[in-house]
């Protein structure tokens, strides 16, 4: 599952040198990871709402190259990189125009079952690691 969103950098986004701080990032990466399920017919608030399923972050993880700037346009290129037992793996590239790598984000989600008393970390259905690898159901 790849998924491409762009945006462009708002000022309140940034620090009195008008760059993107730091902290934003790890907010552009979650707001990327939704894109991408909502994309793909797998809407977390659906999967919530319907199934009882949640993805909590479980780890993130940005290195930076160079810096966003208020009105850079930003794509985020973000893609499931594996599925395994109860987590799975994204990774997202930061590219400004001219294809630029601004940064390089990993979160670590795991798929977690809200159906009981307790949160429970459940295996991810096969159904749903052949759509996160891009294979239709």
């Amino acid at each position: 599952m790849e998924c491409k969103s762009q945006m462009v950098v708002p000022f309140g986004d940034t620090d009195a040198a008008q760059i993107v701080y730091y902290p934003n990032y790890y907010r552009y990466m979650d707001q990327a990871t939704h894109d991408m399920f909502k994309k793909s017919g797998l809407s977390l608030k659906a999967l919530q709402n319907e199934r009882q399923i949640i993805v909590p972050l479980v780890e993130a993880t940005c290195k930076f190259k160079t810096s966003l700037q208020h009105e850079d346009i930003v794509t985020i290129h973000s893609t499931i990189e594996r599925a395994e037992g109860k987590v799975f793996h994204i990774r997202h590239e930061f590219k400004k125009e001219g294809d630029v790598l601004v940064a390089i984000g990993q979160e670590v989600r795991a798929w977690v079952s809200i159906a009981q008393e307790s949160p429970k970390a459940i295996e991810i259905p096969e159904t749903i690691k052949r759509k996160m690898k891009g294979m239709d159901e």
